[in-house]
Formats: C-alpha cells, structure tokens, sequence
C-alpha cells in the first residue's frame, strides 16, 4: 500500500481518511459501507478534510483495538487487512476492506436492517429494504429482471411486437421466449419473467407492476432547472422508448452542415453516438425494483444529463468503467438488447462515447453516483485544456519521474527562488494536477506529487 499516493487523493467511493478512533462508528460505519459496495481503505491519523498527517498515538494498541472492534460489531463476520504504516516519527493504521461475497454485512449496534450502509461518493449511506434486497440478490448470483411474475401467464407477452423487433436479425419462434428468458417455469406453470414484461409486456400488467418504468425527458432554459421549456413521459416499450427520447434530445440540438468535395455531411452539437450510448445504457442498467424513480434525461443549454436510478453494481467503481469493466445489473434486458445490436461488446459503451466526445472536441463524459442514482453528464461545450506555461509544464514532468519532491527540490531544478516555486505549486495544487502532502500548511518536510488521472 503506498501512502503517498493515497494522499494525493480526495476522499470518495473506495477512500476515507479518519482522524482518529475517538468516535468508532463512523469508521465502523464505513468499514461496513465499503464491505456492501466496491471495497475500499480507511486511514486513520490523517485530517479527512486538509489531508494533514497527524498519525496514530500507541499505533499498537489501536490496532488491537480497531480489530476487536470490527470482529465484535460487524456481522456477517468480516477479516479486512489492517496495516501500520510509517510516516516520520509517527504511524498510520490503514484498514483494507474488499468487496465481500456475504454482504449485507450490518453494525451491530444498529442492528438489522438499519445498520446496512453502502459507499455513495464519499458518504455512507443507510440502504433502504430494496437495496437490500439486491444485495442478496447479488450474493445469490441472481438479476432483478430474472425473477418470475407470478399471477401472470405466458399471454402477458406480447409475442407479436417481439417478433417485429427481431424480424431483421431472425425469425423468433415461441421457444425463443423461454431461451431468451422471457418466461420461466415457476411453480410449474409458464410465467413472465420481470424482465420479458419489461420488455414486451402488454398493459395493463406492465404498467401496474412497474409504473416507474419510463423516461422522462425536458428542455431546460440556461444551465439550471428553474425554467422549463418542453418536456415529455416516454411510456413505450424500451426498445422504441430509446429511440423516442433519443428524437426528443435531437429536436433540440444544434447541427451545422460541413460541405467536402461533392458530398456533405451534418455534425451535431452533441455526436449521436455518445447520445445513443448513454440512453441504452441507462435502460439497460436501471434498478427497475426501486420506487418513484423513472429515467430521466435533462438537456439545458451547456449539457445533457442522462440519469438512471440505481446505484452501479455491487463491486464497480466509476474507475473500473473506464478501464473497460463492466457488470449486468439487467441479464435479461442485456441479452435481448445484444441480440437486437443495441448493444455490443460488454464494457465499451463508456470508451465509445468518450472517444465520440473527443472527435467532436467535447470533454469526456462525467459519470457519477447521485443519492441513490447514477448520472452521465455530456457536454456540449467544446473542451478548453488547462493553461499551462512551459515551467508548469517543467513541474509536471519532474513529478512524473521523482515520487514526491519539496519546494526547495523542485525550485534548484527550476532555478527559481522557493517562493515563486511554492505560488506555482499552489497554482498547480488548486487546479487539481498535483497534490500537497505534509502535516501542515506550514510543514517545512511537505512534498508535491502529481494526482492521478482516472479519465
């Protein structure tokens, strides 16, 4: 584990600093949050706010005190790696905790299920029954839209409009349904599962078993959502929803025409591309068990925000998906989707609308988890790269090979006095390209590093 690096970090989805032991159920807490979402290290003896080291008194005791904590108060029972780490004349406890195959664990002293927490961003949150109820899900190895319909018979999907929908890839045949996991045996009668009524159920059973299945769409004045310009219910059938809210955003975005040689083409403000990709994400990674939460796309002048609810899958983190990683919340929905080629190969989708933005000179797209959703912002606002002059740039280039260098290090390589040095590297600090370690702001020992990238 390297502490100089985690330093360079801010708190987030897999990183707490804590301070101390003093008060142990905010690190229970999210030692517990970590083990129900994508694992995660807690450190202890650093400020969470400045980063400042302040280290661990009695390192060992603490240690032992921590682990019996952990062993006492977390059920199931957990074993995360706890770690002394050194930092000058004092010492860090680090806590590593992997995702757990056992989840939900719970505190003990809340109880179950309201000592449940999951990592969102950088807070812990209590999760609520459906949450739970996923979890458990997960641990099973099972999907949400895999789950029987009970009630309903094989009539409650609409052969007809299914096999409309795959007339051009092959003709679809009444066993197609159960391959496809579109019905299922369940009490031996043939059912609907929830995922072939999402798909082609027929109403009124797909709209009263899951009303907040649809998209909403809305035009925006400005930057924010004080005024409303147009805004639609879209409460079709995905397949065709998709392509609907897809219209609605196109109706609304600018496009210019570029003449070359005898032909022309048209360029958006927004490439198509990514705008696809963010849709069909966003219908295939839903969690259509929550309540009161449909999708939801927002287009104001500066951007578009395609929002799903659902956190992303137990284990993932934003990091993981742009490197390529991905997870199926929606089996059923997924499979069907690849088969119509709305979807390709598993974990592209991000890499393909990042690399759409960069053609078009758009910033990359920000991905974040909101409450108990997960958004995709799209900018429609050509990317500007940060200003940086030749001896910023000289700055980068020596972090990049040194692990961690002081002012006065950086200043003789610069041949610049200390003090124009540390106004540069405040500069660097406040856009976010290297990062300050020390104890203090005043800490004569303080080194820089560069920051990681994670896009």
């Amino acid at each position: 584990m390297h502490l100089a690096e985690l330093l360079t970090r801010a708190e987030g989805k897999d990183l707490e600093f804590k301070r101390d032991l003093s008060s142990h159920d905010g690190v229970l807490q999210t030692i517990v949050a970590f083990a129900n979402t994508s694992g995660g290290t807690v450190l202890i003896g650093v400020e969470d706010k400045t980063r400042r080291v302040r280290g661990v008194k009695d390192v060992l005791a603490e240690e032992e005190r921590l682990a019996s904590l952990i062993s006492d108060q977390i059920e199931p029972r957990l074993a995360p790696e706890i770690e002394i780490l050194p930092w000058r004349r004092t010492n860090i406890l680090a806590v590593c905790i992997y995702p757990s195959s056992s989840r939900p664990h719970y505190y003990r002293k809340l109880g179950f299920p309201e000592g449940v927490f999951v990592r969102i961003g950088s807070t812990n949150r209590r999760a609520d029954p459906a949450l739970v109820e996923e979890m458990r899900r997960f641990t099973r190895r099972e999907s949400f839209d895999e789950q029987p319909v009970p009630g309903l018979n094989s009539e409650a999907i609409d052969f007809r409009v299914a096999s409309e929908l795959f007339a051009e890839r092959r003709k679809l045949k009444r066993s197609d349904l159960r391959a496809l996991s579109l019905l299922t045996k369940h009490q031996g009668k043939e059912v609907p599962t929830v995922g072939g009524l999402l798909l082609f159920g027929r109403e009124p059973d797909r709209g009263a078993l899951f009303p907040d299945a649809w998209i909403q769409a809305g035009r925006f004045a400005g930057t924010d959502r004080r005024r409303i310009l147009d805004t639609v219910e879209i409460r079709s059938l995905p397949v065709e929803a998709i392509e609907k809210a897809i219209e609605f955003v196109r109706k609304y975005l600018a496009r210019e025409v570029i003449i070359e040689a005898a032909r022309h083409r048209e360029r958006w403000t927004l490439p198509m591309a990514a705008l696809r990709e963010a849709v069909v994400n966003a219908v295939v990674h839903a969690d259509y068990s929550q309540r009161g939460a449909p999708i939801r796309l927002a287009l104001f002048d500066d951007r578009l925000e395609v929002e799903n609810p659902g956190l992303l899958p137990f284990g993932l983190t934003i990091e993981d998906l742009w490197q390529g990683i991905s997870r199926l919340r929606n089996r059923v929905l997924g499979r069907v989707f690849q088969e119509l080629g709305l979807i390709e190969q598993w974990g592209s989708g991000i890499q393909r609308m990042a690399a759409a933005c960069s053609e078009s000179g758009l910033p990359a797209p920000r991905l974040e988890e909101i409450g108990m959703r997960f958004r995709v912002t799209l900018s429609l606002i050509a990317q500007r790269k940060p200003e940086l002059d030749e001896r910023d740039m000289k700055i980068l280039g020596i972090l990049s090979v040194e692990n961690g260098c002081s002012t006065r290090q950086i200043a003789d390589h610069l041949g610049l006095s200390t003090r124009a040095t540390r106004s540069r590297l405040l500069a660097l600090v406040d856009r976010g390209v290297i990062a300050e370690i020390g104890s203090s702001p005043n800490d004569p020992r303080r080194i820089y590093r560069r920051t990681p990238v994670t896009s």
